[in-house]
């Protein structure tokens, strides 16, 4: 391509050279001609397919796009238009590569304008922190890929849809003891069986009267003997216990009522 523009001599041998071997092969069914120019527009292929690159996806999966985004282009071109076979090629082999970008790196769905909006983001933000030495901000982006703030945060955002991780990724750990995702991320709480237990209870104690409540309250909560609640409430020891028992009974009836599975 710099030997086209430095040497306009060569440069329009190069397209006539061109031009003879999309006559082979569209006129002629020349394979071999096929090939010669899928070699020689390949540095082409490459060049974008690089310039797309971004982190996490392989360079290799881009240039085998790129390389059937060029075939595609030798196929569809028509020698007998009085264009460059390089412009046409061009928006030819991005398209594969966004259709690729849009339709199998995404590991969760997001709309396809802001897929593409995600793209043009993240290309933006690399050329412009190697320009600038510093991280561009909201503002400078939006300037760069043509939207307002508000489509760049949201297009910034759907890049973390891009890529996911499974939580049983192995994140360090030696041997057995290999750590995951998860561990890093959640522990067993046993606030919520503790939560359960209390939302039983009290639907348990709705069902005894209020002054077994403040008996059963004294004797299981406040540790006092049953001479010590008598006291308090003007009864026997006899009849405190008498009070616990039948508390007791209609508790241990409502838990088995809560156990039973309802009737069909």
């Amino acid at each position: 391509m710099m030997a086209a523009k430095d040497d306009p001599g060569r440069g329009a041998e190069r397209s006539r050279e061109d031009r003879e071997l999309f006559t082979r092969y569209h006129g002629d069914g020349d394979r071999l001609a096929r090939e010669e120019l899928v070699e020689r527009f390949l540095p082409l292929a490459r060049q974008l397919a690089r310039r797309y690159q971004r982190a996490g996806e392989p360079l290799e999966d881009l240039l085998q796009v790129a390389s059937m985004g060029l075939v595609k282009a030798i196929d569809r071109f028509d020698p007998a238009r009085e264009i460059a076979f390089s412009s046409y090629a061009v928006p030819t082999i991005l398209g594969e590569i966004k259709r690729h970008f849009r339709d199998r790196t995404w590991a969760v769905r997001v709309p396809r304008d802001l897929q593409e909006l995600s793209l043009r983001v993240d290309r933006a933000v690399g050329e412009l922190s190697e320009a600038l030495r510093r991280q561009p901000s909201v503002s400078e982006i939006g300037e760069a890929v043509g939207a307002d703030e508000e489509h760049v945060l949201e297009a910034l955002q759907a890049g973390g849809a891009y890529r996911a991780m499974s939580f049983d990724a192995p994140r360090g750990g030696t041997g057995e003891e290999t750590v995951t995702l998860a561990d890093s991320v959640g522990v067993d709480e046993e606030g919520f069986d503790r939560a359960e237990e209390r939302a039983m209870l009290a639907k348990m104690l709705a069902t005894v009267t209020p002054r077994e409540r403040d008996v059963l309250r004294m004797r299981f909560e406040q540790d006092m003997t049953q001479a010590e609640i008598g006291a308090v409430i003007g009864v026997s020891q006899m009849q405190v216990s008498r009070v616990i028992r039948q508390a007791l009974t209609r508790l241990r009836t409502a838990a088995g009522a809560d156990e039973r599975p309802p009737a069909r």
